[in-house]
């Protein structure tokens, strides 16, 4: 695994330096140097399991063969494709939060000089994953496919960033409006699409597939997104911040978590008002009163019941699915999240 990381690094080295010499644009050195810098500030610093997956997902689709180089290069550069829609996504994100850190690090708009030129950087990140795929994907049989899923995906994506965005409005703060519903199709619009169908969707895709006979894939890897994502919420308050390195801030910025929509669905009226009265208020004093109510409604064990049983649910769907190679993507998939700790 250490080495396709280090391979999975040099094809961004390689990619970022024919975009830092692209034809259609004359570069200066100042503005070679502010996207050099800003590409690497934003693109490569995370976890990478999401353009790690391709890779891993194309082997498996081809049982576990040896790649070759030429796959190894298109798998990452797709891997990059999906890291860099993430880098763009992320970037307009702390803008839209006013987030002040991502990935340890201040928010690149932030940064002195920066500002709202990050918004410009955002939509250059986005229009460089339409380069990549000309620069090494315009032969290629599936390269409209690839050009469609990205589209898809990114459009999916932002409208799911909407409905969390108008769900939360500033000044409206209305628990009412938070459902087990309302928390699933945020998720699954604004998370699961591109982090858990996406990498897979670009594998299948490379190995000739037609997306349209792999709905069932699409929709177990949907609910394996949203079972993340619950997971997450989960963490963000029981998990230790040592492990998943950040102290969680759903209940102080009003976040529809699973959590809270779990405790307003099976509280009585009294605990109600507890959350009403103190959800989404800085103060630690209303935080802990909140995180008392979770765990007089033992929320650890009613997470614990929805992971077992999303679990098996996930592995029935896995194991009736007629494909032994897909089979395998989907496990890789769920051992890597199932109870996991950060």
């Amino acid at each position: 695994m250490a080495d396709l990381r280090s391979a999975f690094l040099n094809v961004y080295s390689q990619l970022k330096s024919e975009l830092l010499q692209d034809p259609s644009f004359e570069f200066t050195d100042d503005s070679r140097q502010w996207v050099e810098r800003m590409l690497d500030y934003n693109v490569p610093g995370g976890k990478l399991n999401r353009g790690l997956s391709v890779i891993d997902s194309y082997r498996l689709l081809k049982d576990g063969k040896e790649l070759t180089q030429d796959e190894i290069f298109l798998t990452s550069a797709l891997g990059w494709c999906i890291e860099w829609l993430q880098a763009y996504f992320l970037v307009l994100d702390d803008i839209m939060d006013s987030s002040h850190t991502r990935r340890g690090q201040p928010c690149w708009f932030r940064l002195p000089k920066v500002g709202m030129i990050a918004v410009n950087d955002g939509v250059i990140l986005r229009n460089h994953i339409t380069r990549i795929l000309k620069n090494h994907f315009r032969g290629k049989p599936y390269y409209v496919d690839l050009l469609d899923l990205f589209n898809e995906v990114e459009f999916q994506t932002a409208s799911g960033q909407m409905i969390d965005l108008i769900t939360t409005l500033e000044g409206e703060k209305d628990l009412s409006k938070y459902s087990l519903q309302q928390h699933r199709r945020i998720v699954q619009y604004k998370t699961a699409y591109y982090s858990f169908y996406l990498p897979v969707a670009c594998a299948l895709v490379m190995c000739g597939e037609n997306l349209d006979n792999h709905i069932d894939v699409k929709n177990i890897l949907v609910d394996m997104g949203i079972y993340f994502q619950v997971q997450d919420d989960y963490l963000d308050c029981f998990g230790n911040p040592e492990t998943i390195g950040k102290i969680g801030t759903d209940i102080e910025d009003f976040k529809c978590s699973w959590l809270v929509v779990k405790a307003l669905e099976i509280c009585n009226e009294e605990q109600k008002k507890v959350l009403y009265d103190n959800y989404g208020k800085p103060d630690p004093a209303n935080v802990a009163k909140v995180k008392a109510l979770y765990n007089e409604l033992n929320l650890k064990g009613v997470f614990e019941d929805y992971e077992s049983k999303s679990y098996e649910r996930l592995v029935t769907s896995i194991e009736a699915h007629p494909s032994k190679p897909v089979q395998a993507v989907l496990k890789s998939f769920l051992g890597k999240i199932y109870k996991r700790q950060k």
